[in-house]
């Protein structure tokens, strides 16, 4: 049972106000947290099923300055690095011979170590009241009721609401109330794969790794290689979007066989190793890369308070691996702002929560692109960059 004191000066802003959390996912979910510390109403609706429901993809790993942060408010810093998985550095040219090797040691175990997403969807909800987590319920529709959030969902419920955070992903229908800016493509792609018991299924390569983070870039493909995820090798293959036409549909393309031929193509001047992981692979996923830019003020004007952290506010390309720390880092200034006692109103916490983070975030961005362009040159190598 969650206590909630109501007379404290630090909540008076969310004093008898309810939160809605659109989203579970390690934003939504700290914000949660963090909110619920300082004796906030707080409710996430997710829209997968239960809490079983997988989530798939590469490990997140949170930065000291940002997402380490937000977790150290949280109270939950220390069950992270007991959960998270340091790992090493491996970079190789595309004959396997290695030209990098960054070694965990005692002082850098804690810099940033690798948690599998669904490990740390658990520890998050493990550490929120009892029911805060509404699932099955996909938002749909918002509307103003009553001078309340009126929130419609998928399966014909509804709920009201007197503040919206929005931390549902890039795609969010209701990112609309708050800015009209429309996703971009950033011209990359990524395909990944997924090995399940990798030291079975492709013991040569996982052996390889040496139980490291295996990079390794030629002619303009690059491969990022997670041995250790959660028992499974997860890798993405990166490169610029194509331009012929049939290569384009390869990719967006549900056939593993047709995919797995498009790979090989790609990496036939690669040491074998490299293709056996392909062979390996029994599913594949295309993600081409997308961002929200940040160039143009949000909306002053909205029905009623509402905002946007994570992937809603500012989705970028994964080159700097800025896209969740940034929006731990609005999950920890947002409930700050909302809880500090330093605003008269909800709205004015929120107008200054989106002017500092248009900040932070602009830079994320940058430093994403930056990296995502140099990444598909072809003449872009690991080699380069460690000499320079």
């Amino acid at each position: 049972m969650c206590i909630r004191n109501l007379n404290n000066p630090k909540i008076m802003l969310l004093k008898n106000k309810k939160t809605a959390i659109i989203g579970a996912g390690p934003v939504g979910l700290t914000l949660a947290k963090l909110l619920q510390q300082s004796g906030a109403d707080v409710t996430v609706y997710e829209r997968d099923q239960d809490p079983q429901a997988r989530i798939w993809g590469g490990t997140l790993d949170l930065h000291k300055d940002s997402g380490q942060q937000a977790m150290k408010k949280a109270g939950l810093l220390e069950l992270y690095y007991d959960l998270a998985l340091p790992m090493g550095i491996k970079m190789t040219d595309e004959k396997g011979k290695t030209i990098f090797s960054k070694e965990i040691t005692s002082e850098n175990q804690y810099d940033n170590p690798e948690i599998n997403r669904n490990i740390l969807r658990r520890m998050l909800l493990d550490s929120l009241t009892d029911n805060t987590v509404i699932w099955d319920r996909k938002c749909i529709e918002s509307e103003v009721s009553d001078g309340k959030w009126l929130l419609h969902f998928e399966n014909g419920t509804s709920a009201t609401t007197d503040l919206i955070i929005v931390a549902n992903g890039g795609m969010s229908k209701l990112r609309s109330y708050v800015t009209g800016t429309e996703v971009e493509d950033t011209g990359t792609m990524i395909i990944q794969g997924d090995i399940p018991q990798p030291e079975m299924q492709c013991p040569e390569f996982y052996e390889f790794c040496d139980g490291k983070r295996l990079m390794a870039a030629y002619c303009g493909n690059l491969i990022v290689v997670n041995p250790c995820n959660n028992g499974t090798m997860t890798y993405g293959v990166i490169f610029k979007s194509p331009e012929n036409p049939n290569d384009l549909r390869v990719p967006e393309s549900r056939d593993t066989v047709l995919i797995r031929g498009f790979l090989l193509s790609r990496f036939t001047d690669w040491d074998d190793r490299f293709k056996l992981l392909l062979h390996s692979t029994s599913n594949f996923w295309c993600l081409p890369t997308s961002k929200f830019p940040l160039e143009q003020p949000w909306k002053s004007s909205r029905p009623l308070p509402i905002t946007l952290v994570g992937d809603a506010a500012h989705m970028m390309p994964p080159f700097a691996g800025q896209g969740v720390n940034t929006g731990l880092k609005d999950a920890l200034i947002l409930s700050e702002l909302l809880t500090a006692g330093n605003h008269k109103t909800v709205e004015d916490a929120i107008e200054s929560y989106e002017k500092e983070m248009f900040v932070y975030a602009s830079e994320a961005q940058l430093a994403s692109g930056k990296n995502e362009a140099e990444m598909r040159e072809a003449d872009f190598s690991f080699e380069q960059l460690i000499v320079g």
